[in-house]
């Protein structure tokens, strides 16, 4: 039960979101693996049966899983600050190289009871210990001093080995090895994070660009009612001024003005209701253009066949929300790569077929009693229409939404063509 919940909560996260947790858990997955390497390099034969006291080696242990502990936190946090979202803290960090220096420290002193010819693992150790350290620390710090913490932590590598009795050979493959494992993983590490920060920069325009289409509709819309109204109402503002002046003084004409008003505002009623039929009207050409759009700008490779240029104008509307709402629940459900829409000519009507991927399966199944789905059944059912949607298979979702046609009418012929 706890695996499918996890399954889930993974299935319901977003593309970025995914990337986000995927480099947060692979980061702190590899500190908890080179502590985990520490500990049992640590208790492995040879150093069991050395001179090494017990205390010693159980605290060459809990120096690496302190480590541990610290560091995963830590890795969180200067990746966030790292994205733009808060500094880290200079004690923090300071701690995090002090317990370093500690882990190593214990390490070469155990090392040196031991004896390095005897203690095989000690170079992998070293190297091990320096990933905790340096996974956050390349993150938080800039490229400069990233390289210049990797020299000098192969540099004390390479000096603790030879003072704890290491040969020459042995030194220099340490800080060889230091050397070479901190320049991946600060390699690793900073482009895992620039990765992340540039799907971070592409999801932020995205949603500056659905706020600026938004904020551009509301502004047109306000504009066509301001064109509309602006007029009628300035002069119904006039002629009801008129009116009353004209009834102080007892005069009849104060009625015609009144009259004159009423029907400015009829007007007005009726042009308010052109713009609004407008705007909640859809054409089915021009709906399709939008889904493509919209869908290649949310990076959803998207194809269109056919156009519903000589349709009725009732199914052109019952069409146009058919692909406004197929276009609404492929953005808002799963997480497709493409979707295929096709307008195509049937024996006795049209069809439209809306189908993409990457439907995940806690959303494969759309209940008949959507509020979407059901009022576009209600618009298709009002020109004779169905609608049918579900999952197709493979990852697929399909909604198909099949209209009829009125037979076409042919002309009678006069008697002078029938001979």
């Amino acid at each position: 039960m706890w695996v499918r919940a996890q399954v889930r909560r993974w299935q319901k996260r977003e593309g970025f979101d995914k990337i986000d947790l995927y480099t947060r858990g692979s980061m702190n997955s590899m500190i908890w693996g080179m502590v985990l390497c520490v500990v049992l390099l640590s208790v492995t034969r040879p150093v069991r049966h050395s001179d090494a006291p017990a205390a010693l080696i159980a605290g060459v242990v809990l120096a690496a899983i302190v480590q541990g502990v610290h560091s995963v936190p830590l890795v969180n946090r200067a990746l966030d600050s790292y994205l733009g979202r808060g500094p880290v803290g200079r004690r923090t960090i300071a701690l995090s190289a002090f317990l370093f220096l500690v882990n190593a420290t214990s390490l070469l002193t155990l090392g040196g009871y031991v004896g390095t010819e005897t203690f095989p693992g000690l170079q992998l150790a070293l190297g091990a210990v320096v990933w905790p350290f340096l996974t956050p620390f390349v993150l938080a710090a800039p490229v400069w001093a990233s390289g210049a913490c990797i020299v000098a932590g192969a540099a004390c590598m390479s000096g603790g080995a030879l003072l704890a009795g290491a040969a020459g050979s042995f030194a220099l493959a340490t800080s060889a090895g230091v050397g070479f494992g901190g320049a991946l993983i600060s390699t690793t590490v900073r482009l895992s994070a620039w990765t992340l920060g540039i799907m971070q920069k592409l999801r932020d325009a995205r949603d500056v660009e659905t706020r600026l289409a938004v904020a551009e509709e509301r502004l047109r819309f306000g504009r066509d009612m301001h064109d509309v109204l602006g007029r009628n109402l300035a002069v119904i503002a006039l002629k009801s001024e008129l009116a009353v002046e004209l009834a102080q003084r007892g005069q009849s004409a104060a009625m015609d003005q009144m009259v004159e008003v009423q029907r400015i505002a009829r007007a007005s009623q009726q042009e308010v209701r052109d713009v609004v039929r407008g705007y909640r009207e859809a054409d089915v050409g021009t709906e399709l253009l939008g889904a493509q759009g919209v869908l290649r700008a949310a990076g959803i490779e998207c194809a269109v066949h056919g156009d519903g240029g000589r349709l009725p104008a009732p199914v052109q509307s019952a069409l146009g929300w058919a692909v406004r709402e197929a276009a609404t629940n492929v953005l808002r459900h799963g997480d497709p790569r493409r979707c295929d829409i096709r307008l195509e000519t049937v024996p006795g009507g049209v069809r439209l077929v809306v189908e993409n991927d990457g439907v995940t399966p806690d959303k494969a199944a759309v209940p008949g009693g959507g509020s979407g789905l059901h009022g576009l059944r209600e618009r298709l059912a009002s020109v004779g229409g169905s609608l049918e949607a579900g999952p197709a298979g493979d990852g697929l979702f399909r909604l198909t939404a099949a209209v009829p046609l009125p037979a076409p009418r042919h002309p009678v012929p006069s008697p002078l063509e029938k001979r």
